[in-house]
């Protein structure tokens, strides 16, 4: 009778016990494990991959138990593709079953990466698996904070993917560190808060250790200068409910504070947010010297502008320190007739303040033809001398 080769494999350089433990078939694997020289842990070529592995992933409960029986089986294993040991494979694809198993091995590493750092907590924790995130976590050996190559840990993660309930699960346990940065120098509420999740902002606000005024380290921006950043007005309502929270801490790029920013960015209702809070310093220059105010006026932005000027403490006549124009100066050289009208409501604002070119409002509207706006400049001047009686 021939004897077969059974640890010969096909193209993939997977073997028979390969394929019926990818299968899941139980028998066959019981079958072939009773057979003379038989190799149980022989990985692929193509994927690396073990017999293990490959249950791990696809959750075949049973052949795992099967194949963990022997001694000769390595638990820690890892594939060549990703580095992915069993259980990584295993929490990756929420398979609570094969993790337990799996973690009932005294000799299985319960934070082995993969080769771009990735934990079995961290693969479950961003792929939303809470069952899997529980069981490792109830490990007593897991380290929660383990970062990957990017220096971002599973909390980070989850609350970039908005994993609502491992974030919760996270951070039960009271070694977890909510303010870990990562290479970038971004925390877990700073992704939250960037990418809209109104739920883990809430989740993570509860903790009276985490840092919302924590700024990253490429440019210096908050939290909330990220919500700002991309108009979830939810998210900064969130925010500003915390009154530690700082709403005029600027980044360290263009000193632009949130509230220029959501100016600059014509978010309305995020302008009126922050324009509530007693605190906030419409005046605030950014590096350029430009206000609040004079942004708005040089775009434009007329309800911005109206927005700004019902606050008593804004001085609607600050020039910048770049060119040394007023708000009026910007919206004139512009030709922006609405917000010139609007200004010149406010009996302080200046009609003949000089920039740095000796350039008025009016003279800028002459320089670049806005014929409408030198009409209107004009009248308010002979208005006001008429009012004085010149």
């Amino acid at each position: 009778m021939k004897k077969w080769d059974l640890n010969q494999s096909d193209y993939m350089g997977c073997t028979a016990l390969t394929w019926a433990a990818v299968k899941g078939y139980e028998g066959v694997v019981k079958i072939l494990l009773e057979q003379e020289g038989i190799n149980p842990d022989q990985a692929g070529t193509m994927y690396g991959r073990t017999p293990l592995s490959w249950a791990a992933m696809n959750g075949h409960e049973g052949v795992v138990r099967i194949l963990l029986e022997r001694e000769d089986v390595d638990p820690n294993q890892v594939a060549t593709f990703y580095g992915q040991t069993p259980l990584s494979s295993a929490a990756l694809n929420g398979h609570e079953g094969v993790v337990r198993i799996l973690l009932e091995q005294e000799d299985v590493n319960p934070n082995q990466a993969d080769t771009d750092g990735h934990t079995p907590l961290w693969l479950a924790a961003v792929n939303g698996h809470e069952g899997v995130v529980r069981m490792l976590l109830d490990r007593e050996d897991v380290n929660p904070n383990q970062a990957d190559t990017y220096g971002r840990t599973p909390l980070s993660w989850a609350a970039k993917k908005a994993r609502d309930g491992a974030v919760r699960i996270l951070l039960e346990r009271e070694d977890v560190n909510p303010n870990q940065e990562d290479t970038d120098g971004r925390t877990p509420l700073s992704w939250a808060a960037e990418d809209g999740h109104e739920g883990v902002v809430r989740i993570l606000l509860e903790r009276e250790d985490v840092n919302p005024n924590q700024v990253d380290t490429n440019y210096g921006q908050t939290p909330l200068w990220w919500a700002t950043s991309n108009g979830y007005g939810e998210v900064v309502r969130i925010l500003l409910e915390r009154k530690d929270v700082d709403p005029n801490q600027a980044d360290t790029h263009n000193g632009q504070t949130p509230l220029s920013l959501a100016a600059e960015s014509r978010y309305h209702l995020i302008v009126m947010m922050l324009l509530e809070r007693e605190d906030v310093n419409p005046s605030q220059a950014d590096v350029y010297g430009r206000t609040l105010l004079s942004w708005a006026a040089e775009n434009g932005y007329e309800e911005i502008v109206k927005i700004i000027l019902e606050r008593e403490d804004v001085n609607p006549n600050q020039a910048d320190t770049e060119c040394g124009r007023t708000p009026l100066s910007w919206a004139a050289w512009h030709g922006h007739v609405a917000v010139v009208k609007i200004l010149l409501e406010r009996q302080e604002v200046t009609t003949t303040v000089l920039d740095h070119e000796c350039q008025t409002p009016l003279s800028l509207a002459l320089s670049k033809g806005h014929n409408e706006v030198v009409k209107v400049l004009r009248d308010n001047t002979n208005s006001r001398t008429t009012e004085r009686g010149v």
